[in-house]
């Protein structure tokens, strides 16, 4: 999904967008702008910005988004919430991401398109799979030893990874646990929001 530029787009959506934009300098740069330029914004305008804070969080196309947003209204269950989030932690690219195998979302991804990464046995190229309980995912072996994995044991030192998935970091593999859960105090974008823009 070609982005375009993120500094601007970080600023009409918040620094946690992106990964580059996540610096001391840029925060200290929007702390001062926010201060001379305020806008308000409708109720179509707030959870339109929502929506694109998880499109651009996640770098999936609006189509993607619609489609698991869409299924998940569709089924009319109860903490509709979870669910979406589920069907966005629950894709490959983002499993790599959360395990730490990978330093940001577009380099997971690359991972991933690239034959870098292994389901059950069987090599993937498909960044967007969704994950299941049944399934282990590994880093091909002939790809451990190569510039993406150099730094990997120290940097792994500082991955926060979520209590519901296993990692096994000697082996470089990661399995699904338990169910994502939506949390609105933890997440810097509004899915319930999200929600309600795609039921108008």
């Amino acid at each position: 999904m070609k982005i375009g530029p993120k500094y601007k787009i970080a600023r009409r959506l918040g620094a946690a967008v992106f990964e580059k934009t996540q610096s001391p300098k840029f925060a200290l740069s929007e702390q001062k702008r926010k201060k001379t330029f305020t806008k308000a914004r409708s109720n179509y305008g707030a959870q339109l910005i929502e929506k694109q804070k998880v499109r651009f969080t996640y770098g999936i196309t609006e189509k993607q988004l619609s489609n698991y947003v869409k299924n998940v209204i569709e089924k009319n269950t109860k903490n509709q919430t979870d669910f979406v989030y589920q069907a966005l932690e629950r894709r490959i690219d983002a499993i790599i991401l959360r395990a730490g195998f990978a330093k940001t979302r577009r380099q997971a991804r690359q991972m991933v398109s690239h034959g870098h990464v292994k389901v059950n046995g069987v090599r993937t190229t498909v960044p967007s799979m969704h994950v299941t309980k049944d399934m282990i995912i590994e880093v091909k072996e002939s790809s451990k030893s190569k510039g993406l994995f150099t730094d990997f044991d120290e940097r792994f030192k500082d991955v926060n990874v979520p209590n519901w998935l296993k990692v096994d970091a000697v082996k470089k593999s990661v399995s699904l646990i338990a169910d994502p859960n939506y949390s609105s105090k933890e997440s810097h974008f509004d899915l319930q929001a999200v929600l309600q823009f795609y039921k108008r």
